[in-house]
């Protein structure tokens, strides 16, 4: 029999082509898949482990935060801290320059970091408005696209910190501070000068991953604690009771914190778990990363640069930054006298976070209210009520939803009314420009009642409560979202000549009657 015709021929070339075919396959790879043959697409799996797509939605998530937040600030800012807003920041920035007796100096400048110490003070208007125009600028461009550098990031957390630190009690919330904690982290999660949604060069760093991450813990296990010490209702399980928390990142109105809040927790989820969020197909951000995980497999990857060793020692700088920073903060964590939503320097790089550490068992509101009459302590004399955009006034006006938008006047009308009109001297201020119906500050409210019409002659403030009406009830079935019980006064009446001195002691401008 012939063993080496043409019968045997054919087996054993077919064979031959099969070894040639998978020389240099992996062991254990399938028959006819070697290296760069793996599925791409929609059968790609991306490798667990790496943070390409991670951070592409950690910064566009950063962005989006920063671009609400410039919103507000644009809309609002000159109204509260503008040339002749409620609380002007040029004012307070004389007062720093005072408080250091001299010209601006660095005691100043470190004290209360801002470019607004660079600007013509005659304009601050104009001022806030280009600060806040630039910083949507920037905030919708990596929103959008997806791209950011660290001149980009470093821009968006100047021109934020500029505004915090002159915004006063307007910008005293907790939220500011951890945005621009998050927003310097975001800073060194970019390449230096690349807008590339994926630069190959310079990927994730593992110590600014681990920057958000310890930024959230502190955030999660602050707010507990917080809650702990701070009220007996949550030890005995009685706050819910009071503190309403259904879809409260839409329903709260907690500004833009709960959002913010979200955006480092990002960091705790690789490319694997977030690849759902990327559409599949040949040449997309998903293949692309699939390649780059497949190339760091097989060793492929090109050797460091001087570059990207210099970029690892300015990571490994930051961590020791944020380790060292963050001995104040732990030591306040594990203080029995803890306090919640603070800064121990003035770039508020590592911060002390907590939310709700006491829970209101009421809720108290500031209503002001104008007349027209000649004399207020007159029976007779019709008092209307001013309108806020969000908080509660009218007991038939529907609640408001404009999370993650912020009011901040009518935020800081909330808690006005746990104090009394001395703690918040700006209320006054309000009082007066009501009084000549300024319409500027006017733009801050929903309903002028004196609109179209002669100013009031005097201005006071009600103090009330409010409670829900119940479903069912004759409240309720009237139309009113909520009962209120007047309390007493607030502030007494008050005309524009009573508040000249006033006004002019604190270097306000006085409101000119139109």
């Amino acid at each position: 029999m012939r063993t080496g015709g043409p019968a045997m021929a054919a087996p054993e070339e077919s064979l031959r082509r099969r070894k040639a075919g998978n020389a240099g396959a992996e062991p254990g790879s399938p028959p006819g898949r070697g290296p760069g043959r793996e599925p791409t697409g929609c059968n790609a799996r991306l490798r667990a482990g790496t943070f390409w797509l991670t951070r592409i939605v950690l910064l566009r998530a950063l962005a989006f935060v920063y671009f609400v937040a410039f919103l507000v600030a644009f809309h609002q800012n000159k109204q509260l801290i503008g040339d002749r807003g409620l609380l002007p920041c040029g004012t307070y920035l004389k007062s720093v320059q005072q408080y250091f007796r001299g010209p601006v100096g660095w005691d100043a400048v470190s004290y209360a970091p801002t470019l607004l110490w660079l600007l013509d003070w005659s304009h601050m208007d104009s001022n806030l408005d280009a600060l806040a125009l630039l910083g949507l600028g920037v905030s919708s461009f990596v929103l959008l696209t997806g791209c950011a550098n660290m001149a980009l990031m470093a821009t968006l957390w100047v021109l934020y910190m500029s505004l915090v630190n002159v915004g006063q009690i307007w910008y005293s919330f907790g939220w500011e501070s951890q945005l621009l904690e998050t927003g310097f982290l975001g800073i060194f999660l970019c390449p230096l000068w690349s807008l590339s949604r994926l630069p190959t060069g310079t990927p994730p760093s593992q110590i600014v991953l681990w920057g958000f991450r310890w930024l959230i813990f502190r955030i999660m296990l602050g707010a507990g604690l917080i809650k702990i010490r701070g009220d007996q209702c949550w030890r005995d399980l009685t706050c819910m009771d009071f503190h309403y928390e259904a879809v409260l990142i839409i329903s709260g109105n907690l500004s833009f914190l709960n959002w913010l809040t979200m955006v480092p927790s990002v960091a705790c989820f690789d490319d694997a778990t977030l690849g759902f969020l990327f559409p599949s197909g040949p040449g997309g951000l998903k293949d692309r990363v699939l390649k780059l995980q497949e190339e760091a497999a097989q060793g492929l990857r090109p050797p460091p640069r001087y570059g990207c060793m210099v970029r690892q020692a300015v990571h490994v700088a930051l961590g020791i930054l944020v380790a060292w920073l963050s001995v104040p903060v732990v030591v306040n964590l594990l203080s029995p006298t803890q306090v919640m939503n603070t800064s121990f320097n003035p770039l508020r790089i590592v911060n002390t976070y907590g939310a709700f550490g006491s829970i209101t068992k009421e809720r108290t509101e500031v209503i002001l209210q104008g007349t027209a009459s000649l004399n207020a302590s007159m029976p007779d004399a019709v008092w209307e009520d001013y309108e806020f955009k969000c908080k509660p006034g009218d007991p038939g006006r529907r609640l408001c939803l404009i999370s993650p938008y912020h009011y901040r006047l009518d935020w800081l009308m909330w808690f006005a009314a746990f104090q009394t009109y001395e703690h918040h001297e700006w209320i006054l201020h309000l009082a007066g420009k009501l009084l000549a119906n300024d319409a500027t500050a006017l733009s801050l409210l929903a309903l002028n009642p004196f609109e179209n019409r002669a100013p009031p002659r005097w201005v006071r403030g009600e103090h009330y409560r409010y409670k829900f009406s119940r479903p069912g009830g004759r409240h309720a079935a009237a139309g009113k979202w909520w009962v209120r019980r007047r309390l007493g006064p607030y502030f007494p009446p008050v005309s524009l000549p009573d508040l000249k001195d006033y006004f002019q002691s604190r270097e306000w401008p006085y409101p000119e009657l139109p």
